[in-house]
C-alpha cells in the first residue's frame, strides 16, 4: 500500500523540482522586465520604462523598430516553417510508402546532412547568396522577402530551409511509418491517385507529426542568431531579426541595461506562447493506431 503511494510521489517530484526552477526563471524576467532593479525575486521599484522599445527606438533613427525587426523575425520563420513541412511532408511519405533506386543511399545522406555542422559551411554559402542576388526578380526587391540572396529575409529563410529540411524528412518519415497501410490501399483500390492519398487521407492522420515539425521549425528560425548575423547586413540593417536586435543592449563600452534586456527576451517569447498553444492540441493527440507501413 505504501509502495504504490510511493511511486506516483516520486513521479511527481521528479516533475516538480526541475519545473520549478523553470517557473522561478520565467517569473524573474517577468519582474526584471518592470523594474528598475532586483534582489532576486524582489522589485525594488517598478517602472514601464524598460519596454519604451515599443514605442521609440532606443539606438538613434539608424536602426529599424522593433515593430520592423519583429515583421521580418515572424516572416523569416513562417516561411521556414511552410517550406519544410510540405516538403518534409511530401518526401517523407515517399521515402515511407514507395521503394526507388538510390532510396537507402538518401536516407544515409539526410541523416549525415543533418549531422554536418552549419558552420563549416558559411561561407560557400555566403558566395551563393551573392550569387543569387544578381540574378533579376528574384535575388532583389522582393515584396516584404527583399529577395533570396544575400542580406535579404528570403535568402535568410531559405539557408534555414535547407538546414532544417534533413531534421524535418526523418521526423515525417517516422510518423508516416506508423500509419496502417489499409486505408491507403484502399484509397487506391477505389481510383484515387497518390497525391490525393497523401493529401486527403494520410495527412490528416498525422496531425500531430505536422505540429510537431511546425513547432520545431518554427523555434528554430524564431531564436536563430549565426545565420542571420552572417548572412544580413548586421544588426542595423533593414533585414535585422529580433536576436540581433537584442545585440543592440549589449556593449563592451556601455553599461549593459539588464532590465531592458528583459524586457526585450519577454516580448520575443510571446509569439512563441502563442504559436505553442495553437498548435498544442495537435500536438498531443498521437496517433497511435494502426501498422507500420514502412519498409
Amino acid at each position: 500500500m505504501l509502495r504504490s503511494k510511493l511511486k506516483p510521489a516520486l513521479a511527481y517530484l521528479v516533475l516538480i523540482v526541475p519545473s520549478s526552477l523553470i517557473i522561478l526563471g520565467f517569473l524573474w524576467l517577468l519582474i526584471t522586465s518592470f523594474s528598475t532593479r532586483v534582489e532576486g525575486l524582489q522589485s525594488l521599484g517598478w517602472t514601464l520604462n524598460n519596454w519604451r522599445f515599443l514605442w521609440e527606438s532606443p539606438f538613434g533613427p539608424q536602426y529599424p523598430s522593433i515593430w520592423t525587426v519583429t515583421l521580418n523575425t515572424l516572416v523569416m520563420s513562417l516561411i521556414m516553417t511552410l517550406i519544410v513541412v510540405v516538403v518534409s511532408s511530401l518526401t517523407g511519405y515517399a521515402l515511407s510508402r514507395m521503394k526507388f533506386p538510390g532510396r537507402k543511399g538518401f536516407l544515409s545522406l539526410t541523416l549525415i546532412l543533418h549531422a554536418f555542422p552549419s558552420v563549416t559551411l558559411l561561407i560557400p554559402i555566403y558566395f551563393v547568396l551573392l550569387w543569387i542576388a544578381k540574378i533579376p526578380l528574384i535575388g532583389r526587391d522582393v515584396p516584404l522577402l527583399g529577395g533570396f540572396g544575400y542580406n535579404t529575409i528570403g535568402g535568410v529563410a531559405l539557408v534555414m530551409v535547407a538546414f532544417q529540411l534533413p531534421f524535418g524528412i526523418w521526423i515525417m518519415k517516422g510518423f508516416f511509418d506508423n500509419i496502417s497501410w489499409d486505408m491507403e490501399r484502399s484509397a487506391l483500390i477505389d481510383g484515387a491517385s497518390r497525391f490525393k492519398v497523401w493529401w486527403q487521407i494520410i495527412m490528416p492522420n498525422i496531425k500531430p507529426g505536422i505540429a510537431a515539425l511546425s513547432i520545431f521549425s518554427f523555434l528554430t528560425a524564431w531564436n536563430a542568431y549565426l545565420i542571420p548575423l552572417t548572412f544580413t547586413a548586421g544588426r542595423a540593417g533593414k533585414s535585422a531579426v529580433l536576436s540581433l536586435y537584442l545585440q543592440n543592449f549589449i556593449s563592451e563600452s556601455v553599461m549593459t541595461e539588464w532590465n531592458a534586456v528583459a524586457a526585450v527576451g519577454l516580448f520575443q517569447l510571446v509569439p512563441v506562447v502563442l504559436f505553442f498553444l495553437f498548435t498544442q492540441e495537435a500536438l498531443l493527440n498521437i496517433y497511435s493506431g494502426g501498422k507500420k507501413g514502412g519498409v
